[in-house]
């Protein structure tokens, strides 16, 4: 069976304030022309099928195109929703949108009720697994506590009873929408800590043929069958040296995988550019970065005037200006910002309590304390972005 792996396609994102709507419909006749050229037998979409919990009209405008074709096309398609996503919204008409090969898996308790295509060697069951938020499916999935790792574990416990049941050399697929152990994260992917943990280790996927994965936006294997196919378009400069790609993956009679990497169109190259203005209006060696997005770190000890329209006059498509100026190492905002870089939110806070008290910070339940806080009001802000 041959599978097109993609996910987080993130329909209605900007970048930077410029629309993206234009490069992710082009996308989208890319993959409907693989699905016909590469007779594809069933795209996969991971996840975070749009930016938000409500996309704009013209983010919904694009997904329905988009399913029609596919429908039209002959070719079943099996989504489940992302952490960006309304899992309820994305879900309406779900029952009759299935009837025309479009399968939606947006409710966590039939994770583990499966999706069932057939090709000349047998039946392949394709479980989705939507984007379990672990406060709100702890007393779904019965886990002792609220983490990734364990509604993921028995969400997954479900599936593997499931696949039990079934004839002998029924071959599976599972999608997920997660950050897993290994994966490399970029800056545009939704912060989904919990309990100070965001990852989940690869093997609670163990006992299924494939795993495509979505939430991280780079394509990556972190085993021949746990893939992330990656976002179809750069989201944030920190994926400038992403290669923006679609998994088409050949399933064997006998579970083996093949995998290959299909490219997706690039509407504009990035490039990130560091060093004082003069200088990088001046470097020759640029020149080839004239016609990307451009990201512009200034190191100039002063803040130059008017830094953007004098950086726009050579690169007229820079879109992000970032002040890094050159400062001695006793310089107090020099080692603030070192001291900050990197560090989550946990950790600022408790650097916090350690400076009010003028020497030692938290102890553990104080950390844990801390760590309530911060999931309780990410999970606030998480409901209230879905709840109508």
């Amino acid at each position: 069976m041959r599978i097109l792996h993609t996910s987080d396609w993130h329909l209605g994102r900007s970048f930077h304030r410029v629309s993206l709507l234009e490069a992710q419909a082009a996308f989208l006749d890319h993959l409907v022309a693989t699905v016909r050229e590469r007779e594809v037998d069933v795209v996969l979409v991971a996840g975070d099928v749009y930016d938000r919990a409500v996309p704009p009209l013209s983010a919904v405008e694009l997904f329905d195109r988009a399913l029609h074709r596919l429908a039209g096309a002959g070719v079943p398609t099996v989504m489940i929703s992302g952490n960006h996503d309304s899992a309820r919204r994305l879900g309406v008409g779900a029952g009759l949108i299935g009837r025309a090969g479009i399968h939606l898996r947006t409710d966590p308790a039939h994770c583990a009720e499966p999706v069932l295509l057939a090709d000349g060697r047998g039946e392949v069951a394709f479980y989705g697994l939507p984007y379990l938020e672990p406060a709100l499916v702890r007393d779904e999935f019965r886990a002792p506590k609220a983490g990734h790792e364990a509604v993921l574990g028995a969400a997954m416990e479900r599936v593997r009873a499931d696949l039990a049941a079934r004839p002998a050399g029924t071959r599976s697929v599972v999608l997920a929408h997660a950050f897993v152990t290994g994966g490399e994260p970029s800056e545009s992917e939704r912060d989904i800590t919990v309990g100070g943990v965001a990852s989940v280790p690869a093997g609670v996927f163990d006992g299924v043929d494939y795993v495509a994965l979505g939430h991280l936006h780079g394509a990556q294997t972190l085993t021949d069958r746990v893939r992330y196919s990656g976002s179809p378009l750069a989201y944030s400069f920190s994926e400038t040296t992403h290669r923006k790609t679609m998994w088409l993956v050949e399933l064997g009679a006998d579970g083996a995988i093949a995998a290959e990497r299909i490219d997706c169109p690039v509407p504009r190259a990035l490039a990130r550019i560091r060093g004082r203005l003069d200088d990088l209006l001046a470097d020759p060696e640029l020149a080839r970065h004239e016609e990307s997005w451009v990201e512009a770190t200034l190191t100039d000890p002063a803040r130059p005037h008017e830094p953007m329209a004098r950086l726009a006059e050579r690169f007229p498509h820079a879109l992000s200006l970032v002040f890094d100026p050159e400062r001695g190492d006793d310089d107090p905002l020099a080692s603030y910002a070192r001291r900050l870089a990197g560090r989550t939110d946990q950790q600022i806070a408790e650097d916090f309590v350690a400076h009010v008290r003028g020497g030692g910070g938290p102890d553990e339940e104080e950390r844990s304390v801390l760590r309530a806080a911060l999931d309780a009001v990410r999970v606030d802000a998480t409901v209230r972005e879905v709840t109508p």
